[in-house]
């Protein structure tokens, strides 16, 4: 095989490879699948692979340190060995995230979730997913059309609020989101609601007068409910790689995120960024994405994660 990016082709042909192909054939491991060891040569380019795939700085550079340091001392023998050695630092970079992966209920009375995003992401799509996920539990659901802002939201959301079979609390396009949430969190008390799902409109990370606006909406979920919201959760696009880390900085900075959902994350390329998230802001990814399908939500597992990017 060759050992060099030098051509176009080349590099081309091994992004099509998976990740696992790809990191193989850079540690240099051969047809008895002994590893032969690593040189310098080899080692740039095992770093480069891993920061393209949106791993990260800090976990790249372990990784790769990690990998040398028992290259040399003679730990590393087989594929087995190498693989073992990237599922080990991989698995407990999401060991330092603070607070668990479980959905955050409350004790008593709704739980309200409120659910942000940049515009494309699949947030709207991922709340009807949520709705369905906690319907499946036997749990009474609750919309908040917060999203006043964009043209056609509000019927979007009533549409998907249909299939799953839930109600929706909603005013005029324009209105301002936080009384919304106001009266859907109001509505969910009265009606006996197990859990209400507050949409947002969908904003860039960096247009701040938007972003003030949610933490408004924040302010008066807590003022209307003690303890509300229980989740702020921040969905994210699994394909957009690094981009998705600028995204997390900021509205953690504003609104003090709970978790991240994963949308799009059957088949990307970029799920590298998870790993990078949690490294750096110490976030639980809580569900992922998985198809198009309102039961395509799932709980966030470390090790099928793992096995995706070593399949």
């Amino acid at each position: 095989m060759s050992r060099f990016f030098s051509s176009k082709d080349i590099k081309e042909e091994r992004r099509k490879k998976s990740l696992w192909t790809r990191i193989k054939d850079v540690a240099l491991i051969d047809v008895e699948v002994m590893v032969r060891g690593l040189d310098t040569t080899s080692i740039e380019q095992l770093e480069q692979l891993l920061l393209e795939s949106d791993f990260g700085v800090g976990p790249s550079l372990r990784i790769v340190d990690t990998l040398t340091a028992e290259g040399r001392k003679g730990k590393l023998k087989t594929e087995d060995d190498l693989r073992e050695l990237f599922r080990r630092e991989i698995t407990a970079v999401f060991g330092q995230a603070e607070g668990s992966r479980e959905i955050n209920l409350a004790p008593s009375g709704p739980t309200v979730v409120i659910a942000v995003g940049v515009n494309g992401v699949g947030k709207t799509t991922t709340i009807a997913k949520l709705a369905h996920y906690f319907q499946a539990q036997g749990k009474k659901i609750l919309l908040g059309a917060g999203d006043t802002f964009r043209a056609g939201a509000i019927e979007q959301l009533e549409q998907w609020a249909g299939r799953v079979g839930c109600e929706v609390i909603k005013q005029q396009a324009g209105s301002d989101p936080a009384a919304v949430a106001f009266d859907a969190v109001s509505a969910a008390q009265s009606r006996g609601v197990d859990v209400l799902i507050l949409d947002t409109a969908g904003r860039l990370h960096t247009q701040g007068g938007l972003m003030d606006e949610l933490a408004k909406m924040h302010k008066v979920v807590g003022k209307r409910l003690e303890g509300a919201p229980h989740e702020v959760l921040l969905v994210l696009d699994a394909t957009l790689g690094q981009n998705s880390m600028n995204q997390a900085r900021t509205f953690h900075k504003m609104l003090g995120v709970t978790g991240l959902v994963l949308a799009k994350f059957d088949g990307t390329s970029k799920a590298g960024c998870a790993v990078a998230i949690v490294e750096e802001l110490k976030l639980p990814i809580k569900l992922v994405g998985t198809g198009e399908k309102l039961e395509d939500l799932e709980p966030f597992d470390v090790d099928a994660y793992v096995d995706k990017i070593f399949s």
